[in-house]
């Protein structure tokens, strides 16, 4: 049977869920500085958000893998679209409860909302990233998550735009600042509501293996997997906690000083320079001669961030206060760079992993030791760098788990807890010795990720999987 005749229909159905999930987070981004003015927080407080938000994700996780070690894997058990359908019941919950909580004015109920949401996307999470790797070969698993992942980064790009117009833009039309979540969120659960009709109609492939269920932690034997829950932890820690401190360093006098509502745009670009490394990852999903994808894989980049720009020209229209030029001439080359680096990656998960990992921390380095637009840029790009990281650490972790794969892939979600610790340990830096010099915490992320990269390639090779 040929996959490619069968699975891409599935495959794009399962684009949606990365979209909205990456919407969604990316939100968080919006809604930390909007409850850091109206409930007045701390920079610590603030990053509750996301503990909240990406603690689910480890609670969940954990309930998942003591189910699964006691009476076997929930997902062999009632497969991957039974477990994407009560993924997609529970955020809708999640999103819901975002009324009440700004009717009565709680930060409280606010942070139990997202938790119920996060928890939803955990299953989901669960069951849609070791599908999208066997709908197809498992060679090119981490091209395919790359592909849905640079769907995921569409999300989250445009999230603080339409985060910045709805939530931060309605603020002084109202007399209840709060009440700007509402609308927005409401409209969210809608979406939770319409995908679950979606897929509860649409056919997808069955890969549950209900003759087969194994109990115990039999996961947890494989090295590449235990190494990659920490690699995990830290990657979704480090692009999380850049990402929520994006609009204060942007606000700081020695880089931008804009206000909140004007930083949303550069949230926006490093976000959109996931979805720019990832498109240009996801190249290797299609069947083209060498010679052209070798030309996408120099083009397709510098096009889409061009195309970012000018939906930000459309958007801002006569009331546009960006320098395009700046944002040409600084971030080009740091495009050029990320394409040289996937050439030398050669399409190989831990070469290109450890080559990223490598930039990120120079580029980190470069962020806190300088000001102004090179200290911005450098740190908008690592976008461009991280965009390879998750689907690349995903699919070096379950390489050779077989009947463990689903296990492996709860303890994977679990390890996104790193984006509820990191950040309010930056934020705990950032209030005593400032939020320019706090992104000294990310650099010691990646550097276990450059060891990472280069264990796990030892490993995979010893065991027979990978030649490189």
């Amino acid at each position: 049977m040929e996959p490619k005749k069968n699975y891409s229909l599935p495959l794009a159905f399962l684009t949606m869920l990365f979209f909205m999930w990456g919407f969604i987070t990316c939100l968080n981004d919006i809604l930390i500085p909007h409850f850091k003015h109206i409930f007045v927080l701390t920079y610590f407080e603030s990053m509750l958000v996301q503990f909240a938000f990406f603690g689910a994700y480890f609670v969940g996780s954990i309930i998942y893998f003591i189910i699964s070690s006691i009476s076997g894997d929930p997902i062999n058990k009632i497969g991957y679209k039974n477990g994407i359908l009560l993924g997609l019941l529970i955020s809708s919950v999640g999103t819901f409860l975002f009324y009440p909580a700004a009717e009565i004015q709680s930060f409280g109920l606010f942070l139990t909302a997202l938790f119920i949401l996060a928890l939803g996307f955990t299953l989901l999470q669960i069951a849609a990233n070791p599908y999208v790797i066997l709908l197809g070969n498992p060679e090119t698993g981490s091209h395919r998550l790359n592909l849905a992942g640079a769907i995921n980064s569409f999300g989250t790009t445009i999230a603080p735009i339409v985060g910045g117009v709805f939530i931060l833009s309605n603020v002084t039309a109202k007399g209840n600042e709060i009440d700007s979540v509402k609308a927005p969120y409401l409209f969210l659960t809608a979406a939770f509501l319409l995908l679950i009709i979606v897929f509860k109609v649409v056919k997808l492939p069955k890969f549950n293996n209900e003759k087969n269920i194994e109990k115990g932690i039999g996961a947890l034997k494989f090295p590449q997997l235990t190494l990659g829950i920490i690699a995990i932890f830290f990657y979704v820690g480090a692009e999380v906690t850049v990402g929520s401190f994006m609009s204060g360093f942007v606000g700081l006098n020695e880089i931008k000083g804009i206000p909140v509502e004007g930083a949303t745009v550069y949230i926006a670009l490093y976000w959109g320079s996931l979805m720019i490394g990832r498109f240009t990852g996801s190249l290797s999903v299609f069947m083209m001669p060498i010679a052209l994808k070798r030309v996408l894989t120099a083009i397709i980049p510098v096009a889409t961030y061009l195309f970012i720009l000018f939906i930000f020209k459309i958007k801002s229209g006569q009331n546009d206060v960006l320098d395009y030029q700046t944002m040409i001439e600084y971030y080009i080359p740091f495009i050029a760079i990320s394409v040289i680096a996937f050439f030398i990656g050669q399409e190989k998960p831990s070469r290109t992993l450890f080559i990223f990992s490598v930039v990120c921390i120079l580029l980190l380095i470069i962020s806190v030791v300088n000001t102004g637009d090179i200290a911005l840029w450098s740190l908008i790009s690592l976008g461009l760098y991280n965009s390879i990281m998750w689907p690349s650490i995903f699919a070096l972790a379950i390489t050779g788990l077989g009947k463990h794969t689903s296990q492996g892939s709860s303890l994977l979600v679990m390890a996104i807890l790193g984006g509820a610790l990191i950040p309010p340990l930056q934020g705990l830096f950032a209030d005593k010795f400032g939020v320019h010099l706090s992104f000294i915490i990310p650099i010691f992320c990646y550097i276990y990720l450059v060891f990472y990269a280069w264990k796990v390639s030892k490993i995979l090779k010893a065991q027979g999987f990978i030649s490189e």
